[in-house]
């Protein structure tokens, strides 16, 4: 059996041999290999060596998994042979690991470097010895890893933006990894939306001054060069800018959902930050799920072709987010060789996924072979992959090694992940006036009460998109600091932390307690997991703020990826901090509370009073908040 399937494999190759592209350079003096040559040559030479097999495989992103199978090791990333010994070859042009998708629980860098790099040999021992790009969901550090650095998410995110970027390329960089799903420039208008906590304000000028995260991770781009992709060497990633366009405008903030909008409000309001993001070098933009005015974003050639690529001139890849193409149409996957049609000629360089791989690539092939899909939109996108794998370097250095370990999760990167909690926490109420605040707590005191489901769980504090896809409970999913171990990390040594998760009212007025420290919120979620028509605390958050602070005075933080009901809460509480989801680094919120740091955010998007306003933004005729876009109480270091 072993023979037959190796004399198959050789048979292919030799047929192969036989219907390559017409250049007849010799593979080995190749001018896309002299990395002295023009960036246009060594696109232009490369693309004559290559058959339409090949240009096709440049244009498939495989999960991690499909690509270390039994098939993937034999046939090198898809070399796939029928019983009737017809053949095609197709070689990857990417490959990702999706939410949670690890080489091994608790993987070291070592071991993601090993893996990225056996996948990469494939890939350069193939014909034509053109290197993949490994991608992965990068959105708040380096999440999917453990022992990483977990910024908060971008909701609560601040002035350190760039240095982040910075930080969580290396992080990134020291698992052999080149690419990450990040930013996500989306405008969140309606916090009922699940990934609202991936959007950084529902005000486009904030969203568009984040876009500096951008060069952050990919380098800043040469003088007198603008819009064209750009990495700047093996210490920075490719960045995506994500999802185009409008994915923070749908119909009552349902995930994927479709955006009812006009041009001017498409233009003015979600479009942008997409201006800034390709001047900035971005090197890959990815579609939204959602769509525009009932048309699905995937298969919408005006605005990936005619606006991203003609008006904007974005040179860079244009892929589809997971699945995209297969959800053009309902069931997931119907009509699928229309919903290839669509997605291609829309503008699409590159599938993310797919729910049938061989039905993809033939369905794709066979269509440019019957000339529906042009050979010259095959041409565009190979070009564009091409383009960025040859700026990154990934020719001259395709294989990572083991230099960068120590980026992981590093000190340095955890003190800035520390100040990043820091500003953006955001002070709602400090006492009934200026005059008795109640914040800065004392670090000296008899006794403190710590109460809340989310003051000793740094899954909670984390959220989604943390470890695995939709997050986790507890404190063993990777290394960092609860917001209960701050506070005990930051009072006097004398100071005595009582922590009860959910104290009836005895245990607190029997307790003789100085103060207490309530910590509520949201559990972790991602994506449509996360949609939400009521938007209150998960319980039993509510019942241990009416517990704690009808018996003593109380601050209460609120660890959320949005604004949620609050409203019939605040005149119990003596003052509220909104946290956002912090991330591993919850000893910032306890250098603030403590007055070691002032208060300084300001809200990114307005606070409602009750669901039945939404949405409501900035600007809108009934506007009523609880708290207003731009709202934040000052309060001084000790």
């Amino acid at each position: 059996m072993e023979s037959s399937s190796y004399l198959l494999q050789t048979l292919g190759l030799l047929l192969l041999c036989c219907t390559v592209a017409a250049n007849k350079e010799p593979l080995e003096n190749a001018k896309y290999k002299n990395p002295k040559e023009p960036l246009g040559v060594r696109i232009k030479n490369l693309m004559s060596h290559m058959t339409l097999e090949e240009k096709i495989g440049q244009m498939v992103q495989v999960e991690r998994v499909n690509a270390t199978t039994e098939v993937m090791k034999k046939y090198l990333i898809g070399m796939i042979l029928d019983l009737h010994n017809s053949f095609r070859i197709m070689f990857a042009g990417s490959v990702f690991s999706g939410g949670g998708s690890v080489p091994t629980p608790y993987a070291s860098p070592k071991a993601w470097v090993n893996m990225v790099n056996e996948i990469q040999k494939k890939a350069l021992s193939t014909r034509l010895g053109i290197p993949i790009i490994y991608g992965i969901d990068a959105v708040h550090g380096h999440n999917t890893v453990y022992n990483a650095t977990i910024f908060p998410h971008n909701i609560g995110l601040g002035v350190t933006r760039q240095r982040i970027g910075e930080a969580t390329a290396l992080e990134v960089r020291a698992t052999g990894i080149q690419y990450v799903f990040a930013p996500c420039i989306a405008v969140c208008r309606d916090p009922r939306w699940g990934r609202c906590y991936e959007s950084y304000s529902e005000d486009h000028k904030i969203v568009q001054q984040m876009t500096e995260i951008i060069p952050g991770l990919q380098g800043d781009l040469p003088t007198g060069q603008k819009d064209v992709p750009f990495v700047a060497g093996k210490t920075k990633v490719a960045a995506c800018a994500k999802h185009f366009v409008g994915d923070g405008g749908t119909l009552r903030g349902m995930n994927a959902n479709n955006t009812i909008i006009n041009t001017n409000g498409l233009l003015g309001v979600h479009m942008p930050a997409y201006y800034d993001a390709v001047k900035k070098g971005v090197a890959t933009v990815m579609v939204s799920y959602s769509s525009i005015n009932g048309l699905k974003m995937h298969a919408n050639k005006k605005l990936i072709t005619g606006f991203l690529k003609n008006k904007l001139k974005f040179r860079g890849i244009v892929i589809s987010d997971y699945l995209g193409v297969d959800q053009i149409n309902t069931p997931l996957g119907a009509n699928y060789s229309h919903s290839v049609y669509a997605a291609i000629t829309a503008g699409l360089d590159m599938f993310m996924g797919s729910s049938n791989l061989t039905k993809l690539i033939d369905g794709l092939t066979s269509q440019v072979k019957r000339k529906l899909i042009p050979m010259s939109r095959i041409d565009d996108a190979v070009k564009r992959i091409l383009r960025v794998k040859f700026t990154m370097g990934l020719f001259e250095n395709p294989i990572a090694d083991h230099s960068l370990a120590n980026q992981l999760g590093s000190k340095e990167h955890r003190e800035l992940a520390r100040e990043a909690v820091r500003k953006s926490l955001v002070l709602l109420k400090n006492g009934e006036n200026a005059d008795k605040p109640l914040l800065p707590l004392p670090k000296k005191a008899n006794k403190v009460l710590v109460a809340g489901t989310h003051a000793d769980n740094l899954g909670y504090q984390c959220g989604g998109w943390t470890i695995t896809w939709q997050g986790l409970n507890g404190n063993n999913l990777t290394i960092g600091t609860t917001i209960l171990a701050a506070v005990k990390n930051t009072v006097d040594p004398k100071t005595q932390v009582i922590f009860n998760q959910n104290p009836d009212t005895n245990f607190v007025k029997s307790g003789d307690f100085d103060y207490a420290i309530v910590v509520i919120g949201e559990k972790p979620y991602a994506e449509g997991f996360g949609d939400s028509t009521n938007l209150t605390i998960s319980e039993p958050g509510t019942s241990t703020i009416e517990n704690v602070c009808a018996s003593v005075k109380c601050v209460v933080v609120v660890v959320s990826g949005r604004p949620v009901v609050m409203q019939p809460y605040i005149s119990n509480i003596d003052a509220l901090v909104a946290a956002w989801l912090p991330g591993t680094e919850g000893q910032g919120v306890a250098d603030v509370l403590f007055g070691d740091y002032g208060f300084t955010g300001k809200l990114a998007r307005t606070w409602f009073k009750t669901v039945d306003q939404l949405p409501m933004n900035v600007g809108d005729p009934h506007y009523d908040p609880l708290y207003p876009f731009g709202f934040g109480l000052i309060t001084y270091p000790n």
